[in-house]
């Protein structure tokens, strides 16, 4: 079997921030104002800063000005000045606490989830998202008593700053680092998942000097990720075939994942887009060791990259994690198979925008047939399932689901690998089948899923 480390030294956190039902749970304007006190009281006793400059975004929800409100009070509070930059891509904070010097960011997003959820996450000074032992030591503060002694006041106080210009820089940036003749010959269609990549997206992807059309570019606050994004594929699928689009394009809520459908209308996931790149940064001497990958990604991929010599390191689900393994290595090069990409010559975070405009270089480059990359790809059989649960530390923990996947593994053998693992950012249990004989894969994946059913019904 391979099953992940188990990473949960956190109670609050999951694998990309603290999310739940916005005004519920987690997500109450009371809770976010406590994690935004807690962030400043983490950077000054942790890391020495007197008044830390944190720049904070958010997405396009309706939740997200109510919960940015309230984690700018907690910011303020604990005397932190804030630059606000509105609706803007993670990766588009990544850029500007780069380019400004702030202390640390905080972005307001639930990602690819559901219109009624929402999240906060953190990344440092460079950008990074936040390790797993620094998100604890921040839930450590959460217990402040709020006493005086932490309570500035005066011109202690922290002050807000908005900078609205902040999306159009990133843009620029991104244009003029990645966008020259990318798109060329290519009719495009872009899904913006009714998020933070609307705005930017139509700017940059309107300078490729290719026909590009739009879809999910009309945010309301309720229509993120609805039925639109790398969440629906099929949407943009059945439009990339009947509008004659040689490529689609889709983010996710908050712009820091993409996936692709070539002209046929089939998908184009993390995996090929790792391929992909891989080769192009191989020509361009600027791959470094390897490329890392999660143990989502398909057997294939280490096939493909190990005809060219180049090593594939694995990591546990989760682009920190994928970044982390990346430092170890010598990686410049990884990504996840739902679309987290990073390359780090460019960015210090996954994101979309930058994954979509190497994509596109690395095609146009290598003289790539983007219709003919699904077939020659090869991927082995694979089945994922994600199933609901109320409890999942009890599920993983039962003897009756480990005993199963032991008889599954035996019944695999050397043709295939399982993974087992609970969401980091919902209540369920993921299931991965991957087997070299596609007879077998049904037969595993309902005898596991059965056992993590029961499982759960205790």
């Amino acid at each position: 079997m391979i099953n992940e480390i188990d990473m949960n030294i956190r109670c609050l956190f999951g694998t990309d921030g603290v999310r739940d039902v916005a005004n519920r749970g987690l997500m109450t304007p009371e809770m976010v104002l406590r994690l935004g006190r807690a962030f400043v009281l983490w950077l000054i006793e942790r890391g020495g800063f007197s008044k830390p400059l944190i720049a904070v975004a958010r997405d396009t929800r309706r939740s997200g000005v109510m919960l940015e409100s309230a984690l700018v009070s907690g910011l303020t509070s604990a005397g932190a000045e804030v630059l606000d930059l509105g609706v803007l891509p993670t990766p588009g904070l990544s850029y500007v606490i780069l380019k400004k010097g702030c202390t640390g960011g905080a972005m307001v997003s639930a990602s690819h989830n559901p219109p009624e959820y929402n999240g906060v996450k953190f990344l440092n000074g460079q950008g990074f998202k936040l390790r797993d032992e620094e998100e604890a030591e921040i839930e450590e503060y959460l217990g402040d008593s709020l006493n005086d002694d932490w309570r500035p006041t005066g011109g202690a106080i922290g002050i807000v700053e908005n900078d609205f210009s902040a999306c159009a820089d990133y843009v620029r940036w991104l244009a003029e680092t990645m966008g020259a003749g990318a798109g060329a010959g290519l009719k495009i269609l872009v899904d913006c998942a009714n998020g933070a990549a609307s705005v930017p997206a139509k700017i940059l992807f309107n300078e490729l000097g290719c026909p590009v059309d739009f879809t999910g570019a009309e945010p309301d606050g309720m229509n993120i990720n609805e039925r639109s994004g790398v969440m629906h594929l099929d949407n943009l699928s059945f439009r990339v075939k009947s509008g004659g689009y040689d490529l689609g394009i889709a983010f996710d809520g908050d712009a820091d994942r993409v996936l692709c459908v070539d002209g046929k209308g089939r998908q184009l996931d993390g995996d090929i887009l790792l391929w992909v790149i891989a080769r192009w940064l191989k020509t361009r001497e600027t791959l470094g060791s390897g490329v890392v990958a999660t143990v989502m990604s398909n057997l294939a991929l280490e096939d493909h990259l190990k005809a060219l010599d180049v090593p594939v390191y694995r990591c546990p689900v989760g682009d920190r994690y994928v970044l982390d393994k990346m430092r170890d290595t010598g990686s410049r090069l990884g990504g996840e198979q739902s679309g987290h990409i990073i390359l780090s010559e460019f960015v210090s975070t996954g994101d979309g925008l930058c994954t979509a405009l190497s994509f596109l270089r690395a095609c146009r480059e290598l003289g790539e047939d983007i219709d003919s990359l699904v077939d020659r790809f090869k991927r082995y059989p694979q089945i994922l399932k994600n199933i609901p649960v109320r409890h999942k530390d009890a599920v993983m923990k039962d003897p009756r689901l480990k005993s199963v996947i032991e008889e599954v593994e035996r019944f695999l053998g050397d043709e295939g690998r399982i993974l087992v693992r609970p969401s980091g950012t919902e209540p369920m249990i993921r299931v991965l089948v991957e087997t070299k004989n596609p007879a077998a894969i049904e037969e595993a994946v309902v005898r596991i899923v059965d056992a993590v059913v029961q499982a759960g019904d205790n």
